[in-house]
């Protein structure tokens, strides 16, 4: 992963790259991300904070230090409120939501983390039916 991966937020008013290797790609099912992505994972790349930079709109980021983290911060646009990456409160990570990117990054997830936190609601994705589009609808009774 050489080459700068893009990414940006819904309204496209923030952009930004990385390059270079990826310290982690995981799924992460800490309460924490659950509640920020509104959704049963975050799927999160973690890259060396000198392989980041923001392209356009850094003035739109909004950003969230939880008082009682050690690393978790949030980023959003303050425009579309979409999640943007943020750098650990240590300072030794940009954790990049990867729904937010652009391009495939050429990496895949290789682990869950805060296993035991995830959702009590979570079930496999390949154990649902798939749909290219929306559902057909059902018959009203």
């Amino acid at each position: 992963m050489n080459q700068a991966i893009r990414g940006s937020c819904l309204c496209q008013t923030v952009k930004y790259q990385f390059h270079g290797p990826a310290y982690a790609f995981q799924y992460c099912h800490c309460s924490r991300c659950r509640k920020f992505t509104g959704s049963a994972h975050g799927s999160n790349i973690i890259v060396d904070p000198k392989n980041f930079e923001w392209l356009s709109g850094e003035d739109m980021v909004g950003r969230f230090e939880h008082p009682e983290a050690k690393h978790f911060a949030t980023c959003f646009c303050r425009n579309c409120g979409s999640s943007l990456p943020w750098m650990s409160q240590s300072g030794i990570s940009v954790v990049i939501p990867a729904g937010t990117l652009d391009q495939d990054p050429g990496i895949k997830p290789t682990q869950n983390i805060f296993w035991e936190s995830r959702a009590p609601w979570r079930e496999e994705v390949s154990a649902l039916p798939h749909y290219d589009e929306l559902p057909p609808r059902k018959a009203k009774s």
